[in-house]
């Protein structure tokens, strides 16, 4: 805590104790108006110290903190990208996912876009979402969000040692940490997952996959067996890039409530 500051002189409460206690430092009347003045300030320091210790202890009771990794490879055509932006908006507008983010008290969530080796994109900072009016501004913020790449491979290992690294600088200590990767495609460009969670820091951290399918399998197989990672790890599988709005809505849900808590219907 920063040393609390004696609000008549703005100096720090300690040296002016020290000069409370030399004897006959000043005059009785002073002195006695100084010490009412000390006690005062010792009352707002001691609030601010409670104050201090309730806000640690609610970044301790966070629930979820949540990395969102949306594929922008040149596999996504302008159509199909429009479609991730405005399912991921609207899935933070669906009262069913602000009733999930209410019931466990709040969660912290990042977003980027990713495609090559080194083309990751902000899309939505950290921050905390609890009702309706913050996941709200979540949604205005994603919908607003330009796409970064057009033109670059599937770099999926980067992607995921991207979200690692997002992962560790979350605002606050949160019971469960999840990345949630989407994708229409495997890794076709340096190193692969496998390498990403040998070379990255995962401790602890569940990640999950969000496939658009298409008309073969090879995705959902290869998220399935290469890509999700953790305790209760799972895929959530979207027929095509039409359905990908209500498969992000089941998905958001089922990582903010956990598992034991939610259908994976």
């Amino acid at each position: 805590m920063k040393q609390c500051l004696f609000f008549e002189t703005g100096k720090p409460v300690t040296p002016i104790m020290d000069q409370l206690h030399r004897k006959n430092a000043s005059p009785r009347g002073q002195t006695r108006h100084r010490l009412k003045a000390v006690l005062k300030a010792g009352i707002v320091c001691g609030l601010a110290g409670v104050m201090q210790m309730a806000a640690g202890s609610a970044a301790q009771a966070c629930s979820v903190a949540l990395v969102l990794a949306m594929d922008s490879s040149a596999s996504v055509d302008a159509r199909e990208h429009q479609l991730q932006i405005n399912g991921l908006a609207d899935a933070f507008l669906d009262p069913d996912v602000v009733n999930a983010i209410e019931v466990v008290g709040g969660i912290y969530v990042t977003a980027f876009e990713w495609s090559g080796r080194y083309q990751q994109v902000e899309q939505l900072s950290w921050r905390f979402i609890n009702d309706g009016a913050t996941a709200s501004a979540a949604s205005n913020t994603l919908r607003q969000a330009g796409r970064g790449y057009t033109e670059f491979p599937t770099a999926l290992g980067y992607a995921l040692g991207h979200a690692a690294v997002l992962m560790k600088r979350a605002p606050a200590h949160c019971r469960r940490k999840v990345i949630d990767v989407a994708g229409d495609g495997i890794n076709n460009d340096g190193f692969g997952p496998d390498s990403a969670y040998k070379a990255f820091d995962f401790n602890g951290v569940t990640v999950n996959g969000l496939v658009i399918a298409g008309p073969d399998s090879v995705p959902v197989d290869y998220y399935f067996t290469e890509v999700i990672r953790g305790p209760g790890a799972f895929v959530e599988v979207a027929g095509t890039y039409d359905d990908y709005a209500e498969a992000m809505k089941r998905k958001l849900i089922r990582e903010i409530i956990g598992n034991g808590l939610a259908s994976a219907d």
